[in-house]
């Protein structure tokens, strides 16, 4: 898994590519939280629209970020799901906990 960061108008963008699972959830969280304590940014959405699948742990790595985020003040979103990683966040009804759009674009208008 690899993932594209960027900042743009001052809202952070975190673009996972591949499967959001076991084996890739713990690097992608490092990875996160690194990227995060060097960018500057309070809010991010992260694009997950290149994620096909969401177990648990991965799950488990969103809510992480989303806490991490929030104890420095920031909003953490989503965008982009998939109907797989969707199914997973409405089964375990984390959808309560995440605001969730469908395009990075509708965040960034929504999000500040």
């Amino acid at each position: 898994m690899t993932t594209v960061f960027s900042i743009a108008n001052g809202l952070g963008v975190a673009a996972p590519q591949g499967d959001l699972m076991a084996s890739t959830a713990g690097a992608f969280r490092e990875e996160f939280v690194a990227w995060f304590a060097m960018a500057g940014v309070r809010n991010v959405v992260l694009d997950l629209s290149l994620v096909a699948f969401l177990d648990s742990t991965g799950l488990g790595a969103l809510i992480a970020l989303l806490k991490r985020v929030s104890e420095h003040g920031g909003d953490l979103s989503l965008a982009g799901l998939q109907k797989k990683a969707r199914m997973a966040l409405e089964i375990t009804r984390t959808t309560r906990i995440f605001e969730i759009y469908e395009t990075v674009e509708e965040a960034a208008r929504k999000v500040k």
